[in-house]
């Protein structure tokens, strides 16, 4: 049996149904990113939903429609957070009962946002490593007890709903962009995007994290897969397999997609903070961050969906050091120091450059010992200057040996 298809009717009759109730989020210019690729590249800041992201329109979409008999047997959802929170305002708005389950690696501060948006109408059920493990526990609550189970991707009024964020983009423009830009988590948005854009010539890409590229495996399969490992860091788009539904759309309109580096998104995340203004999350500035390896026409018209805001500041500190190692600044070594007077100022005098900084230094002094081991942590003036401290290090007496970011080590420090 075929999946369902979605149509650019199905998305107008959503956003009819939608439009007195969503927010329509602004189209900003962004000169940073125009600049950089000589073309007109407009951020669809979908992080100014109410709930920080597009995921209300297709919650709304579903939980809009039910019956008065669905509405009094309730929902149930699961979600890494964003589409929880869509759930629980559109739940609090309607008046409607749900349990929402989320993996425990969602952060504390999307779980208090979920409370706080449903008002005495949500339950929150905590479990399971993976968006994925929250999918089945909902799926097995509302087969038990006949709540209606609204899927964070997988269901055409889902779909539907996503689309809008496109509608509304082709709506202002007067007509569709040349290129659009979206993250990938489950496909919602991206099979959203090619049905509101329908049979028009607009360059649909869809972004995925790297560690979470179920698209992409999907593609190279066939058919949806599940990943055998996950890596939860955008955990708005970490999902081990995309849609049974999503996929038959996303597959026969065969959009390009790419996947983002970890590093590079947090550059990305840093960039929209410090530019633009923009407190994203992971997954909110995945689709922004592919503009870094995309090439245009010079003159095009560049829409990029900006989706969500849901990130915990406390993670910025997390961000910085994760961007400055990908961007080739930050370093760790393992230092053997004689255990002698002068020797960390001979290091210092003989090996750092001028614009090199001690980001880190933990030692520990063993009197029976003549030689003792130091983790040290250098940020560089820039990464071009990695270079020359080799060369110095090289020409140290001292035995020095690099972390790269794939060794085990690496986790003690990042």
């Amino acid at each position: 049996m075929s999946a369902p298809s979605v149509t650019r009717s199905d998305v107008e009759v959503a956003r009819e149904r939608l439009d007195e109730v969503v927010v329509r989020t602004p189209l900003q210019y962004c000169e940073r990113w125009s600049t950089a690729l000589g073309a007109t590249v407009l951020l669809k800041r979908e992080d100014q939903q109410p709930v920080r992201s597009y995921k209300i329109r297709g919650a709304l979409n579903v939980i809009s429609q039910l019956s008065e008999t669905e509405r009094a047997a309730g929902v149930v959802a699961a979600s890494a957070g964003n589409h929880a929170q869509g759930v629980a305002l559109a739940c609090a708005d309607l008046g409607v009962h749900a349990r929402i389950y989320l993996p425990t690696n969602t952060p504390r501060q999307k779980r208090d946002r979920v409370a706080a948006f449903g008002k005495g109408f949500v339950e929150l059920v905590v479990g399971g490593e993976s968006y994925d493990d929250a999918a089945a526990a909902a799926k097995l609550d509302a087969e038990r007890t006949g709540a209606t189970l609204v899927p964070a991707f997988d269901n055409p009024q889902v779909v539907a709903g996503q689309g809008t964020v496109i509608a509304e983009v082709v709506d202002e423009l007067k007509g569709a962009p040349d290129v659009v830009l979206v993250p990938v988590g489950g496909g919602g948005l991206l099979a959203g995007t090619i049905a509101a854009l329908g049979d028009s010539p607009t360059r649909i890409i869809g972004v995925e994290p790297a560690g979470a590229a179920s698209l992409v495996a999907a593609l190279a399969a066939g058919a949806p897969v599940t990943l055998d490992e996950l890596d939860a860091f955008a955990d708005g788009t970490a999902v081990r397999r995309i849609g049974d539904v999503t996929f038959p759309i996303i597959a026969a309109a065969s959009p390009e997609v790419v996947t983002v580096d970890e590093g590079a998104l947090c550059v990305e995340m840093l960039a929209l903070y410090q530019t633009e203004g923009i407190i994203a999350e992971p997954s909110g500035a995945l689709a922004s961050a592919a503009l870094a390896q995309l090439e245009v026409e010079p003159g095009q018209t560049v829409v990029v969906v900006v989706s969500g805001g849901n990130n915990d500041v406390s993670r910025y500190a997390d961000v910085v050091e994760r961007a400055l190692v990908y961007e080739g600044r930050k370093h760790y070594f393992m230092v053997e120091f004689s255990q002698e007077p002068g020797a960390l100022r001979r290091f210092l005098d003989d090996v750092l450059g001028p614009d090199d900084d001690i980001s880190l230094f933990e030692y520990v002094k063993r009197n029976n010992r003549e030689f003792g081991p130091a983790l040290v942590g250098i940020e560089l003036g820039s990464a071009e200057d990695y270079e020359p401290l080799l060369k110095r290090m090289d020409a140290s007496p001292l035995r020095i040996e690099h972390l790269p970011p794939d060794s085990p080590l690496f986790g003690f420090v990042l």
